[in-house]
Order: C-alpha cells, then structure tokens, then sequence
C-alpha cells in the first residue's frame, strides 16, 4: 500500500524532480576528501575516500559511511550515477540534498514514486536505520571512486580452464538451446533452469546482480556480468557448464557483449561499464583485456564535457564486424568496428541523453535504443552507420530489449513501457513495405501504472506482456497486464503472478518475461527480499494460465531471465 502518499502526492513530488530511480539500477574531488577508506560496492574490493566533515552537513562514522556506500553502488548509483549526477534518475548532488533536508529524503526513499522510484521502506528492502543512513549519505560530497586500468583487470583475469583443455564436442545432455539463465540478484549467482523440466540443473557464483546474461554467437558460451563489473565465461559444453575464465572489468558495470559479424564469431567480447566510463575489449576464448577506450567528453546538443559517460547497452551488429557501444550521459552511439584493434575505427553517432537500453528490429538491422531521461528513442542503421531517427514517446522509456510483432494497421513495429508512466509505445520499424509508418509513433497503448521495466512478445505469439515492478501499488507491481495483439483497442487483461506464487511475505515484484524456445510460454519473476522466498511462475500463453510454480530455496532474489536461444538469436 502507499502508506501515508497519495498518488496525487507522488506525482508531485516525482514532477517537482527529487528522485527517479529503478532498482536495476543507476562533483568535483577537492582535498576534504582524504580521511580514511572505505570499501567500494559489494565486493569490498575497491577502496575510495571517505569526504570530510562540514559544517551542516549530517555527520557520519565510518561505519556508517561504509555500510552506505555499499548500499548505494548496490541499489542507487545504476540510475542516480557514481558521481550522483543523474540519469534515469535525478541528480543527487549534495547542492540538492541539503536543500531537501532529512525529512525529506527519509520519506521518498521510504515511500517512492510512480515515476520509478522504489519504495525501498514500505517494501522492506531497506530498514528504518538504513533509510536514515541513505539520507545522511546522499547530502555527503560524493567520493570519487579510483580509475581501472590495463594493469587492474590483467590482476584479476583468471582462465580457471585454459582453451586446450575443455572439450571440442558438448559433454552433456542437456538441452542447451531451452537452458534458462536466472539472475540471483543478492546471492550473486545464476541458476540454470531447464525450459523442458523446469529442474535447475546448477547454481553459479558469478558477480553481485548480474545485470545481463549474453550467448555467444555459436551458443556455446554465456557470458554474464555482475553490477560489479564482474565478467563470468561459462562453457555450456563442458558437465557440467563451468566458469572457465573470469575477470573483473571495473567497478561498476551492465553490458557485455560477443562479436555476432560472420567470420568473427566468439572472437572477441566487450564490456562496459559504468566506473571508469569506458569499454574493454577482450579475447572472447579467454576473456583476457587488449583494449580499453574511454568515453569521457562532449555531450550531445550542448557539447558540454561530461566526466562520468557510462557505457549502457552494447550490441553487436550483424552486418559488420562492429560493436554498438552506447554511451548514455553524452547520448553517442559508438560504433566499434573491431576488425584491427591497433588502428580502432570509432564512428560516433548523435543519438539522445540518456542512452540506456534497447533492442533490434525484426530484421536485425535497425537498433532501437532508449534515451530515456530525453524522452525518446533513437533509431542506429547497423548497415548505413548513422543515426535513421530519434522518436519521442512516453516519460522514461525502459524497454528492456522491446518487443517486436505485426501491428495489424500499422505493419512491423517495435514497443517500449515506460517508468514515468503506464503509456506503451509502439513504434513502426518497416520502412520498406510500410515506409509513411517507419520510425514514428504510431500508436499509444494505455497500461496498468508507471513503473514498467520490461515488456515482452514472441514471434508465435499474439500477447503482448508488461510488468510494473517499480510501481508502489501493490496490486500493480505484483501482475501482469497482457494485451490481445489482434486486438490492440480490446482491454488489457491482468495476470495475478505474484497471487498465483502463493508466497507469503514481501513486496512480491513481479517482472522480466522471458518466452521459452518454442515461444509456448512464457517465465515471470516473483521478487522478494534477500531472506524471503521468491518464485518464478511459469504462465502458459495460450490460456493465460499458470503452468508451473517454481519454488527453490537456491532461488534467492531471482530477477532477470535469459532463454539461450532467444538469447543467442535476439528474438524479442
């Protein structure tokens, strides 16, 4: 429930621009910030100062200022940023803060907004000691984390099986192609879910909440990367699938990427992150750094300098051997073109702040990718390298990949939810056969609420499904809404998920459908807190009805879902 909040007063505050946030989440350094350090994110691995005290400002000690630092990289800096800048969610800078006052800031992040920002209290995620620390933390300077070099990754690269010792034929019998790849957020591991028996077949450590998980393009390998930068080599050959090399490629991180181009296959893999701004590109056998390309500089527009540009989404084009490198606070698109790493080619593309998220065309040609702090989506031509449109749409696109299907008016088109508000997009993406429809909008659909993550279809589908973890109802974060493709002005129907779950505690987030191979069904998350259980359902897209409950007690905090073929064939 909402609490003591309207809605009429958590859209005020939203609009009057405090937070704006996602829990799969997102200054200048002066000498002040020299007394003591403090580890940095959930591995503790990092160290970074601890800012001075000042006048007015709360004071903290270290303790707490450890504990808050943590909390912060772990839940907050994906949408707020390192340096608490901004970007899908609003700057945090202490000029801010202390203008908002304790009071303030314990209320919004106890209770949240429709625009994105999770109630961390009333959901139980975070405790009332918690909440006040966070409060404290965030009208602190914000410390500046440590540079990563060539030198940081290459001492924590680990090739555990080296290429001449795993097998040259696959070793198990598992139907690899309907494999399952489960994010366990708060364990810091995946599971490894069958799609034809819903047993999981393994559980392994990889990085603190794994943000993706990526195939390779023979689908031999997953790739994983942990919001801790953490890259994860799993060989899906080997009985069972093992981590073969490891590395860590940052401080904080979200995309990891293959090389997909023909003749380039498996060759090489990439990774960005999100401190340092910056992308690496490794050998994509053994995970071992060549390359790293910084993307401090000039923002779109404006042309001012921006000194944390955190690389979001990465893709790798099928028509060349490029990598499309999306740069979110100065909104470029970096297309990497990865055949001579000694004398890299870079073409920069204009897009929109603040790139984020997205996914192909139907035809695999067109990335659609979302700008959503400017309220749009940009259009990248794989084949021409350049920039086909930018596209307005609803506040805060977060599409997740999108969806692709057949509109039955308007052809081909590809669909984005929102975070700011319970609008569908859908914008038309043929402009061959339907050219007056290509890269506008063409229809709007009206939702459930705000809040919306990911939305999903598959090809032999006629639904259309969209979660809203992050909205404060609880009746609209725990369901679905499922709209009739054939019937887009019919009534969206509503889901249940978290009910069906049975559980009995805890915010029950339901979000992340992922369609297994044959596109029969589709898996939902049913997210609660770390020491509370959770549940995947599994809903069957002919009768929109559960299938399977999957109940584990290795599930811990399961979030996103990758099915291997989808995966490897970007099918969304």
């Amino acid at each position: 429930m909402l609490g003591r909040y309207t809605y009429a007063t958590l859209f005020a505050i939203a609009a009057a621009g405090m937070f704006a946030g996602t829990a799969f989440a997102q200054g200048k350094h002066d000498e002040e910030h020299t007394k003591g350090q403090v580890p940095f994110g959930p591995s503790e691995t990092m160290k970074m100062d601890q800012p001075g005290v000042k006048p007015g400002v709360p004071v903290m000690s270290k303790k707490e200022f450890d504990e808050a630092t943590k909390i912060y990289f772990q839940r907050c800096a994906g949408c707020h940023g390192v340096l608490r800048k901004g970007a899908t969610g609003k700057a945090l800078t202490p000029d801010i803060t202390r203008k908002l006052g304790m009071e303030h800031l314990v209320d919004f992040i106890t209770y949240g907004s429709p625009g994105g920002m999770p109630n961390w209290g009333t959901s139980g995620d975070l405790t009332k000691d918690q909440i006040d620390i966070m409060a404290r933390y965030v009208m602190q300077d914000p410390p500046l984390p440590p540079e990563y070099g060539l030198e940081d990754m290459k001492a924590t690269w680990k090739v555990h099986v080296p290429v001449a010792k795993r097998p040259t034929k696959k070793m198990n019998d598992w139907n690899i192609e309907n494999l399952f790849s489960v994010t366990l957020r708060d364990s810091g591991e995946i599971a490894l879910i069958d799609g034809d028996n819903y047993e999981i077949k393994s559980i392994i450590k990889t990085g603190y909440a794994v943000h993706i998980s990526r195939i390779s393009a023979s689908g031999r390998y997953l790739f994983t990367t942990g919001r801790d930068a953490r890259i994860n080599l799993i060989d899906l050959w080997m009985n069972p699938p093992t981590t073969v090399a490891e590395i860590d490629t940052g401080i904080e991180a979200r995309s990891v990427e293959t090389s997909k181009m023909k003749g380039w296959e498996d060759k090489y893999a990439i990774s960005g992150t999100y401190w340092p701004p910056q992308f690496v590109i490794m050998d994509g056998d053994t995970l071992e750094p060549l390359k790293i390309v910084g993307t401090r500089g000039m923002t779109v527009g404006t042309q001012e300098y921006h000194p944390e540009p955190r690389v979001a989404a990465i893709v790798a084009s099928h028509f060349k051997p490029e990598f499309v490198v999306n740069v979110k606070e100065t909104g470029q698109v970096l297309m990497v073109d990865y055949s001579d790493l000694k004398n890299l080619k870079i073409t920069t593309i204009e897009a929109a702040r603040f790139l984020h998220d997205g996914g192909f065309d139907s035809t695999g040609r067109y990335f659609l990718v979302a700008a959503n702090a400017s309220n749009k989506v940009a259009v990248i031509d794989t084949k021409e390298g350049k920039l086909a449109a930018l596209v307005e749409t609803g506040p805060t696109p977060h599409p997740g990949r999108g969806a692709n299907f057949v509109h039955p008016k308007y052809g081909p088109v590809w669909g984005t939810s929102h975070l700011g508000d319970d609008t569908v997009a859908l914008i038309g993406t043929d402009p061959v056969k339907h050219p007056k429809n290509a890269w506008k909008l063409v229809q709007t659909l009206e939702g459930q609420g705000g809040g919306s993550l990911f939305i999903k279809t598959h090809k032999k589908s006629h639904h259309l499904y969209v979660d809203s973890p992050l909205n404060p109802d609880d009746d609209i974060m725990r369901s679905i809404a499922v709209f009739d493709i054939n019937n887009l002005d019919k009534e969206y129907k509503v889901l249940p998920i978290a009910e069906w779950a049975g559980l009995k505690e805890g915010a029950q987030r339901v979000v992340q459908g992922e369609f297994n191979k044959q596109g029969t069904e589709i898996w939902f998350s049913v997210w609660n807190a770390k020491n509370q259980e959770s549940a995947i359902v599994v809903v069957d897209d002919a009768t929109l009805k559960p299938k399977k409950i999957i109940k584990d007690k290795r599930l811990i905090t399961p979030t996103g879902k990758f099915n291997v073929f989808n995966t490897q064939n970007d099918v969304y």
